[in-house]
């Protein structure tokens, strides 16, 4: 008799440790292992189930800009990639204008949405210009502010395109990804490009 309680006592002792060290578990489940992060696209092609972001954050001369999503015109992955034709007529007044790629659509921080990007360390894509020595004043990520805003921002300043297909990448290392609602972004002047100019954008993908 005394033997099994011994051993009804040592199996309370040995659940209630198992309990114990259980509970830390889901804890750590809790938190995005930045090791396992894979690929996630903004753009590959037009219509792909995988894309992420919507071209909606149109600013400064917003008439000047037009974006052609379904560009057939030799693109560098797949079947189509993002053909952008600025006019530089300062149709508002700005001598500037970019797009936003936001998550949801028209999303200046005003509303929940966005992804957790931790691990990722850089985003790439690859542009060319229609001609050569088109200069693009910015490709950023994040910098929407309000009342959900980026976690961070970052980017890369005064590219000059060439006319050929050319891979760029924003660094990303030591940057806060856990909320990211503006996923991409280009901003360029009428000063840089004073008859206006085009350029296209293709494969774009946090890694």
């Amino acid at each position: 008799m005394k033997k099994l309680v011994s051993l009804l006592v040592l199996g309370l002792i040995v659940v209630s440790a198992g309990a114990s060290f259980a509970a830390p578990k889901s804890a750590r489940e809790g938190k995005k292992d930045s090791s396992a992060f894979k690929d996630f696209v903004v753009y590959f092609q037009n219509g792909s189930k995988d894309n992420h972001f919507v071209p909606s954050g149109y600013m400064g001369d917003t008439a000047d800009l037009k974006c052609d999503l379904k560009c057939s015109e030799k693109p560098k992955v797949g079947n189509t990639c993002i053909k952008v034709t600025y006019s530089a007529e300062k149709t508002q007044g700005q001598g500037w204008a970019g797009i936003f790629w936001q998550n949801p659509a028209n999303n200046w921080g005003d509303k929940a949405g966005g992804f957790d990007l931790t691990g990722a360390k850089k985003l790439t894509f690859w542009a060319k210009g229609a001609k050569g020595g088109e200069t693009i004043a910015e490709f950023k990520v994040g910098g929407i502010s309000g009342e959900y805003p980026d976690s961070d921002s970052v980017a890369i300043e005064s590219v000059v395109l060439t006319k050929d297909w050319k891979e760029y990448t924003i660094d990303l290392k030591g940057k806060d990804l856990s909320h990211i609602i503006g996923g991409f972004c280009f901003a360029l002047s009428a000063k840089d490009n004073e008859k206006g100019c085009v350029f296209y954008l293709d494969n774009i993908v946090f890694k």
